[in-house]
């Protein structure tokens, strides 16, 4: 690899892992309804997990209501189901054509929870970061060993990875403190 892939490939590696990780950040409670609590979610439809957001229209009415609205009226009780049985901690109301989920305000003790599982996500996030970081100097020794780099492009190299990976962990610390923020306040 030369310098130009390693940089390349390094960069759109960390930006990767900074949109997985704004993901499950959208997955995560706040004291208001969002979409993104239920987009996630797989229901079992034909034998394979469907991810919601494929099989029906998700709204929010009202800032303490999600409304989804499927697109096929028998896939209805397996939605039901598969919100039950995921972590959303949300009871879904269904009158056979529509499901409503009411989500309450969060507790201080749920919120406090739901706070330390963003930091776990941005804790992932980091680490994931530094890995890439960590394979993208081991290509630029593999460069230099190869005649491709000289020493001084392979240290070269390394500063912009290191860069890179300044760049990419501010932002995922900017993602965690604006959640937990958003997660804190009532």
């Amino acid at each position: 690899m030369d310098r130009d892939e390693i940089l390349l490939d390094a960069e759109e590696r960390m930006e990767k892992a900074v949109s997985v990780f704004q993901g499950q950040l959208q997955g995560l409670r706040t004291g208001r309804a969002t979409p993104g609590l239920v987009d996630s979610i797989r229901v079992e439809y034909y034998g394979s997990p469907t991810p919601l957001k494929q099989l029906a229209n998700i709204s929010v009415p009202e800032p303490q209501q999600i409304l989804i609205r499927p697109f096929d009226a028998g896939v209805v009780s397996d939605i039901v189901k598969a919100i039950q049985s995921s972590d959303a901690g949300l009871a879904p109301n269904s009158d056979g054509r529509l499901i409503r989920l009411n989500v309450p305000p969060l507790s201080t003790e749920r919120r406090r929870e739901m706070s330390t599982r963003a930091n776990k996500f941005a804790e992932e996030a980091r680490v994931s970061i530094r890995n890439i970081r960590r394979d993208a100097n081991k290509h630029a020794d593999q460069a230099e060993k190869s005649k491709t780099l000289s020493e001084d492009e392979r240290d070269s190299v390394k500063d912009e990875v290191q860069d890179l990976t300044k760049k990419y962990e501010s932002q995922v610390n900017e993602h965690a403190a604006a959640k937990e923020k958003d997660i804190m306040d009532e």
